[in-house]
């Protein structure tokens, strides 16, 4: 809220073999969360979806026609394996779109097997999915190759969302610091940008 922040999308991760988080659970915790903003008397509005893994898990609940947790108007975050660079992402893509979804792919700066072919970014982007960059990877948070792939993609009009990725206090104070520093103006200065 110190940032100007008057409101969020919790997205929790939905890894098959991690956590084996649903719409319940997410609920169960939001509703939760809300309770105890209107306790403490905080007037902030907190909503939730879910950051899915694109793992054999994921595609099963597509498959099933399992309703996803989305940001809005069917769009959903998804994100690759950071390990392993996925084999056909123009079919991840296709089975995504072809179920009604918009997927927002999350940050595709911090994918290490991409570090040395941008042009994959760009085929991403015309691949159907909407790159989202974490603001901390401007700050150099993730390292100098997430930095210098994070500035590509917004030089060259690929990003279509920022993210926070706000997982825990550590995360809170680098974003004080760059804050501080106004580390984020000179990269993201004269467009409107959508911040998840």
């Amino acid at each position: 809220m110190k940032f100007g922040v008057k409101k969020s999308v919790a997205t929790p991760h939905i890894i098959s073999d991690m956590y084996r988080n649903n719409a319940q659970t997410i609920s169960a915790a939001l509703n939760i969360l809300k309770k105890e903003l209107v306790k403490q008397k905080i007037k902030f509005e907190v909503s939730a979806a879910a950051e899915y893994m694109m793992d054999a898990y994921f595609f099963e609940l597509l498959q099933q026609k399992v309703p996803l947790l989305t940001i809005k108007d069917k769009i959903v975050l998804t994100e690759f394996s950071y390990a392993t660079m996925p084999s056909s992402p123009e079919k991840m893509s296709f089975a995504i779109i072809t179920e009604g979804y918009s997927p927002i792919l999350a940050h595709p700066e911090r994918y290490p097997y991409y570090y040395n072919d941008y042009k994959a970014f760009h085929r991403l982007a015309d691949l159907g999915f909407l790159l989202q960059v974490n603001l901390l990877s401007l700050t150099g948070y993730y390292g100098k190759e997430a930095v210098k792939a994070a500035i590509y993609m917004l030089k060259n009009g690929l990003v279509s969302y920022l993210g926070t990725d706000m997982h825990h206090e550590r995360h809170l104070d680098a974003f004080n610091d760059a804050f501080q520093k106004d580390v984020f103006r000179k990269y993201l200065e004269g467009k409107e940008w959508n911040v998840l």
